[in-house]
């Protein structure tokens, strides 16, 4: 008798998102997951079900690999900004320091 295993909601959703991301074919992916490629399937449809209440980008028509190029490039502005903040962060610290008394005002 074979047995089924079951998986927690974060386990799939964690796998659907890492499937997204990968860019790999669902049935290769599947397999390194030690799962069918049909429930990876019927994962990732009832993930991107869930969405329906996001932006059109991310309806069922968009394709993995669209959602993986748009992730890269939200990472990468995420990224970008992090860096501008720490910047900010510095210049305010700089801006906002006492002189020393030696300085002339």
């Amino acid at each position: 008798m074979r047995q089924t295993k079951q998986y927690d909601e974060d386990f799939k959703q964690n796998a659907v998102e890492l499937f997204l991301n990968s860019g790999k074919k669902m049935s290769h992916f599947a397999h390194e997951l030690g799962v069918a490629p049909s429930t990876l399937r019927g994962w990732k449809n009832s993930y991107l079900e869930e969405l329906n209440g996001t932006p059109e980008r991310y309806a069922k028509n968009t394709t993995p690999a669209e959602m993986a190029q748009e992730i890269y490039k939200l990472k990468q502005e995420n990224n970008s900004l992090k860096s501008q903040r720490e910047i900010l962060k510095k210049a305010l610290g700089i801006l906002t320091e006492e002189a020393p008394p030696s300085m002339p005002k």
